[in-house]
């Protein structure tokens, strides 16, 4: 602001075009090493802004109605909502923090230095991997509960999943670490000039480590779960309990077990259609500029995947419908309201 002032008042001058010149930079006061200053067009900025603000509101809310409703009422701490009550952290924290900072940095300069930039991408990357890890536990989750019914109970337990769930999130944060080990080690070796955030990481890693590995582990168990499913219903129009599976043992599969392995599977589907916009460009081993036209699409893609995920549950669950207008209505706040049915 104070630079523009400033133009105003020597715009009459005859170093109107240097003074011009100069507020085109980011940092002025370093004409030779610093990036001029993006111009994007009034309309299209405002358009971001309005997009970027109403996901991010909508993201954390959404989110935080999840995260209360599973840790409040005791009917829906099970193993299976242990692993959506992750994901909704990590989707909670994009809408609170990542995209806030996105706002505040798409069509401006980086003023937050080298140091920053670096740390900046250690939060996405880390709830990107806890995200993909969320989703693979997702899948391990359904494919006992359908292939091995008689076991899930003794193998799939709240305390398993928790010490699974916390594990994922260390590894996700050791993984953010190290691919953004050489930006922590000498901040800013990616820019070219003052005024940037440049992050360039080994595409072909982050590739496998955090998509294709994780995705092939994910579409294996689900077609090992939806072959499963397919010979149930056709048990059920039988008229047959059980179905027989997988070293000649006979298992009865839920109704309830099918329809959630259903509902996780387009949340699942979304996922991956709302991250391979990223992870096409990290195959190709471009560079990513905070606040260009393709970050910025790019990160719109992948944070309205954390808003997308709420809604599919509200379409799907109806215990989630149900905890929400508890919530809303401030019910919970009632004694023992946590015994409340919900289901």
């Amino acid at each position: 602001m104070d630079i523009n002032l400033y133009i105003n008042k020597q715009s009459c001058g005859h170093s109107a075009p240097l003074m011009m010149e100069e507020a085109e930079l980011c940092f002025p006061q370093l004409l030779n090493t610093s990036c001029r200053r993006p111009q994007p067009p009034h309309s299209e900025a405002l358009l971001v802004y309005i997009l970027l603000f109403f996901i991010s509101v909508l993201t954390a809310a959404l989110n935080l109605l999840l995260i209360i409703s599973i840790s409040h009422f005791r009917q829906l701490h099970s193993p299976t909502n242990l692993i959506l009550l992750s994901l909704a952290v990590s989707d909670f924290f994009v809408g609170l923090l990542v995209i806030p900072v996105e706002i505040l940095m798409t069509g401006t300069c980086w003023v937050l230095g080298d140091l920053m930039c670096a740390l900046y991408f250690l939060l996405p990357y880390t709830l990107i991997s806890a995200s993909v890890g969320s989703m693979v536990l997702i899948s391990i989750d359904r494919y006992v509960a359908i292939c091995d019914p008689l076991r899930y109970p003794t193998r799939v337990t709240v305390r398993v999943v928790t010490a699974a769930v916390c594990l994922c999130w260390l590894c996700s944060v050791v993984y953010s670490v190290a691919i953004m080990y050489d930006h922590l080690k000498q901040p800013g070796r990616y820019n070219p000039c003052h005024g940037e955030c440049v992050v360039n990481v080994a595409g072909d890693v982050d590739l496998a480590v955090a998509f294709v590995i994780p995705i092939a582990i994910i579409t294996g168990l689900y077609v090992r779960v939806f072959a499963v499913a397919v010979s149930q219903a056709r048990a059920m129009r039988s008229h047959t309990a059980a179905v027989t599976v997988g070293y000649s043992m006979t298992l009865t599969v839920r109704r309830s077990e099918l329809k959630a392995a259903r509902t996780l599977g387009v949340l699942v589907a979304v996922f991956l259609i709302c991250y391979s916009p990223y992870y096409c460009l990290s195959m190709s081993g471009g560079n990513i500029l905070v606040g260009s036209p393709t970050e910025a699409f790019i990160s719109f893609v992948m944070y309205f995947n954390s808003c997308l995920n709420p809604l599919l549950y509200a379409l799907f669950y109806p215990w989630f419908r149900k905890a929400v207008r508890l919530i809303v209505t401030l019910q919970i706040l009632q004694p023992g309201s946590c015994e409340a049915s919900v289901l």
